[in-house]
C-alpha cells in the first residue's frame, strides 16, 4: 500500500506535466495495476484537486484587490475611450475617403504591372517559339513549290534544333506527329514525278535520239568537209574522157547536206536540253536523305530495263520505210543518250556496268533485229538509207562511249546484201537497155553528136576518125548505155563503202569483187538470157557479137575508174582483177554457137518448103525456088556477117553451106522415098549445081576474099 502511494504522485505528476496527446499511456498504467489501484488513484486524484483548489483561492484572495483597482480606473478612462474611439472612426473615415484615389491608381498599376510582366513572358515565350513556326512556314512553302530536298532540310533542322526548345507546347507535339507523314508524302510526290519523267523520256527519247544523231552527223560532216579542204584533189581523181571528170553524186550529195545543216545549225539543240532531269536529282536526293537510296536504285534500274525492251522491239513494218528504222534508231539513241548523263551527273544510281550490261544485251537485240527486217528489203536505196542509219546510229553511241565494232561487222553482211539489191536492180536495167537497143551502128552526124557518144563511152578507131560525118559507129546504143550504167554501179557500191572505217585498199578490193559479180553473174546473165531470146535475130547477133567486143575493150577503163577513185594501183599484189574479159568472150561464143543454131533453123525452114515430085517426068530447067530464096538469104546473111571477125564468118559460112549439104543429102536418102524418076534426078541436080555456086565471103588474112564452097556429095 505505501508503495503504491508514489506510484500515484507520479501518475499525477505525469499528468499534470505531460502533454495531453501522452496521457493515454499514463492512465492505462492505472488499470494495469494491482486490484483497487483504480479506486485509491481516483482518492489520491480527489485529494490533489483539493489541494490546487486551495491554491486558487489563495491566489485569487491576494490578487482581488489589485483586480478591483483596475476596474474603478478602466471605468475612469471609459469616457475618453469613447471620444478616442469616435476620434479614430472620424480619422478613419477621412484617411479611407481620401485613400481611394490612391487605391484606383494602385490598383491600375498593379494592373499594369501584370500585364507588362505577362507582355514580357509571352514576348519571351514567343521569340522562343517564333523561329519554329517560321521554319514550319518555310517548309510548308517549300512543299508548295515542290522544292522537296529543302524541304527534308528543314525538317531536319525543326527536329533536331527548334523543336526540342518548344517541346512542351501543343502545337509542337502536332508539328512532330505530321512530320513524318510529310515525309512519306514527299516520298510519294518526287517517285510520282520520277514515274513521270520515265513516261516523259519514253515517248520523246525518239525526239532526244533524232537531236543526238544528227549532231553526230553535223560533226561527222563538218569534219569531212575539213578533210575534203585539206585535199583538193579529193574524190575528182577519176577516169576523166576527154578532159571531163565526172563528179559524183554521192560528193554532190554531200555538199547539199552540208549547206542545208549550216543554215540550221544555229536552230539544233542539244539533247539535254529536251529533258529535264531535275525529277530524278530529286527524288534520287530524297530517298538518299531518308537512306532509301538502294530502293530508288533498284526501282529505276528495273523501270529502265522495261523501257529498254519495250524500245528494243521493233515494229512490224520497219522494213518498209526509212522513217521506220530512223524512228528506231532514233529510240535506241535516246534512251541511251538519258542513261549516259545520269551515269556522269549522279552517283551510283547508274554505273559502268550497269550501262556496259544494257549495251550488251540491247545490241545483241538491234543486230537480230536487223538481220531480220534487213533481209526483207529489195530496194537498194532503202538499204542504202539503212547503211548511212546504221553508221550515224553507231558515231553518235561510240561518242558516249559505248562500243559499236559489232555494229559495223553487222554492216559486212549488210553490204553483200545491198550488193545483191544492186545487181537485182542493175539487171533490170541491163533487160530494159537490151530491150530498148535497135541493134544497129550508133549513127552520128556531126562533130557534136561523135562527141556526146565518145565522152559516154571510151571508143578509139582512127580509121574512122578519117572519116567524114555522117558515120556510124560500129557498136549499137546498149553499149555506152551499159558502160555507163557499170560506172553508175561502182559509185553505187562506193556509197555504201562510205564512213565504215576502212581503208582504200579494202573499199578498192570490195568494189572490184561487186564489179565482178555485176559483170561475170548479172550482165553475163542478161547477155545469155538475151542471146536466147526467139525475137533475136542473126542481125542483133551480129551485133551483139560487136558489141561484146567493144564491152571487152572497155573493160581496162573501167579497171583504171576504179584506180583513180581509190588511188590504188593495179599492180598492187592484193589488187583485184576484173572478169569482164572471160564474160563478154562467153557471152561472144554464145552469140556465135546461136548463129550457128539460128541459120541452121532458118535453112531448115527453106528445106521444109522444098515439095519435089519424085516422080516427075523432065525437071524444070532451072533451080528451084525454096533453093532461090535460101540462096538469096544466105547472100544477104553472108554480108552482114562481114562485119564480124573473120574466123566467125568463117565457120558460120561453112557451118551453113555443110548444114545445106547434109540437109539436101537427107533428103535423098530419105527412107521413105520409095522411087526416084529420071526427071526428079535432074531437078535436084539443078539445085545442087546451084549451090554449088553459091559464093562465101569471109575475112581472112586482113582482106576481103571470095572462095566457092563445093558440095562433095553427088
Amino acid at each position: 500500500m505505501a508503495e503504491s502511494l508514489p506510484e500515484h504522485e507520479r501518475i499525477l505528476q505525469e499528468i499534470e506535466s505531460t502533454d495531453t496527446a501522452c496521457v493515454g499511456p499514463t492512465l492505462r498504467s492505472v488499470y494495469d495495476d494491482q486490484p483497487n489501484a483504480h479506486q485509491r488513484f481516483m482518492e489520491k486524484l480527489d485529494a490533489c484537486i483539493r489541494n490546487h483548489d486551495r491554491e486558487i483561492e489563495k491566489m485569487c484572495n491576494f490578487h482581488h484587490q489589485g483586480f478591483v483597482d483596475a476596474i474603478t480606473e478602466l471605468l475612469k478612462v471609459r469616457a475618453d475611450a469613447e471620444k478616442l474611439k469616435v476620434q479614430v472612426t472620424d480619422t478613419n473615415r477621412r484617411l479611407q475617403d481620401a485613400g481611394k484615389e490612391v487605391i484606383a491608381q494602385t490598383e491600375e498599376i498593379i494592373r499594369c504591372r501584370i500585364q507588362q510582366r505577362n507582355i514580357t513572358t509571352v514576348v519571351e515565350k514567343l521569340q522562343l517559339c517564333l523561329p519554329v513556326l517560321e521554319m514550319y512556314s518555310k517548309l510548308k512553302e517549300q512543299m508548295n513549290v515542290k522544292r522537296y530536298y529543302s524541304a527534308l532540310k528543314t525538317m531536319e533542322q525543326l527536329e533536331n534544333m527548334y523543336l526540342p526548345r518548344v517541346s512542351q507546347y501543343r502545337f509542337c507535339q502536332i508539328m512532330i506527329e505530321n512530320l513524318p507523314k510529310l515525309r512519306e508524302e514527299i516520298k510519294e510526290i518526287s517517285m510520282s514525278d520520277l514515274k513521270d519523267f520515265l513516261e516523259s523520256i519514253r515517248k520523246h527519247s525518239d525526239k532526244i535520239g533524232e537531236t543526238a544523231m544528227k549532231q553526230a552527223q553535223q560533226q561527222k560532216t563538218f569534219n569531212t568537209a575539213l578533210q575534203k579542204q585539206n585535199n583538193v584533189n579529193y574524190g575528182r581523181n577519176m577516169y576523166a574522157i576527154n578532159g571531163r571528170v565526172p563528179e559524183p553524186k554521192y560528193e554532190i550529195t554531200s555538199k547539199r547536206t552540208l549547206e542545208e545543216e549550216d543554215e540550221h545549225e544555229e536552230e539544233v539543240l542539244t539533247a539535254h536540253d529536251l529533258v529535264d532531269f531535275s525529277p530524278v536529282y530529286r527524288c534520287l536526293h530524297i530517298y538518299s536523305v531518308l537512306g532509301d537510296g538502294e530502293t530508288f536504285e533498284n526501282y529505276y534500274r528495273k523501270q529502265r530495263r522495261k523501257q529498254a525492251r519495250l524500245v528494243l522491239q521493233p515494229q512490224s513494218s520497219m522494213h518498209e520505210t526509212v522513217e521506220g528504222y530512223r524512228r528506231y534508231f532514233s529510240q535506241i539513241v535516246g534512251f541511251f543518250v538519258v542513261e549516259d548523263h545520269i551515269l556522269h551527273v549522279t552517283q551510283g544510281l547508274v554505273t559502268r556496268a550497269y550501262t556496259d550490261e544494257l549495251w550488251n544485251m540491247a545490241l545483241s537485240k538491234i543486230i537480230a533485229v536487223l538481220r531480220t527486217h534487213s533481209s526483207y528489203c529489195t530496194d537498194p536505196d532503202l538499204v542504202l538509207e539503212l547503211k548511212n542509219l546504221i553508221v550515224v546510229f553507231a558515231d553518235t553511241l561510240q561518242g558516249y562511249g559505248f562500243p559499236v565494232n559489232r555494229l559495223f561487222d553487222l554492216l559486212f553482211e549488210i553490204r553483200d546484201q545491198y550488193n545483191e539489191t544492186l545487181l537485182k536492180k542493175w539487171a533490170g536495167l541491163f533487160r530494159d537497155i537490151f530491150e530498148a537497143d535497135n541493134y544497129s551502128p550508133i549513127p552520128v552526124a556531126n562533130e557534136e553528136e561523135y562527141k556526146i557518144v565518145i565522152s559516154k563511152f571510151p571508143f578509139q578507131d582512127p580509121e574512122l576518125d578519117k572519116q567524114s560525118f555522117p558515120k556510124k559507129l560500129p557498136m549499137s546504143q546498149s553499149v555506152p548505155q551499159i558502160y555507163i550504167q557499170v560506172k553508175e554501179f561502182i559509185y553505187a557500191s562506193l556509197k555504201f563503202s562510205e564512213s565504215l572505217h576502212r581503208s582504200s585498199t579494202e573499199i578498192d578490193d570490195m568494189l572490184r569483187k561487186s564489179t565482178n559479180l555485176l559483170l561475170t553473174r548479172t550482165l553475163s546473165s542478161c547477155l545469155q538470157n538475151l542471146i536466147k531470146k526467139p525475137h533475136i535475130g542473126l542481125t542483133e547477133l551480129v551485133q551483139i557479137i560487136i558489141n561484146t567486143t567493144h564491152l571487152e575493150q572497155a573493160c581496162k577503163y573501167l579497171e583504171d575508174f576504179i584506180t583513180n577513185i581509190t588511188n590504188i594501183s593495179q599492180e598492187t599484189v592484193h589488187t583485184a582483177r576484173l572478169y569482164g574479159l572471160s564474160t563478154f568472150k562467153d557471152a561472144r561464143h554464145a552469140a556465135e554457137g546461136e548463129i550457128y543454131t539460128k541459120l541452121n533453123q532458118k535453112i531448115d525452114e527453106f528445106i521444109q518448103l522444098a515439095d519435089y515430085d519424085w516422080t516427075m517426068s523432065e525437071s524444070a530447067g532451072r533451080a528451084s525456088g525454096y533453093l532461090m530464096d535460101l540462096i538469096n538469104f544466105l547472100r544477104s546473111t553472108f554480108q552482114v556477117f562481114t562485119h564480124l571477125p573473120g574466123k566467125v564468118a568463117q565457120t558460120a559460112c561453112m557451118s551453113a553451106c555443110q548444114h545445106l549439104s547434109t540437109s539436101l543429102m537427107q533428103m535423098l536418102l530419105d527412107s521413105e522415098l520409095k522411087q526416084i524418076s529420071m526427071g526428079a534426078v535432074q531437078q535436084f541436080n539443078l539445085d545442087v549445081i546451084q549451090c554449088e555456086c553459091l559464093q562465101v565471103v569471109y575475112y581472112t588474112n586482113g582482106r576481103w576474099r571470095e572462095q566457092w564452097q563445093k558440095f562433095d556429095f553427088l
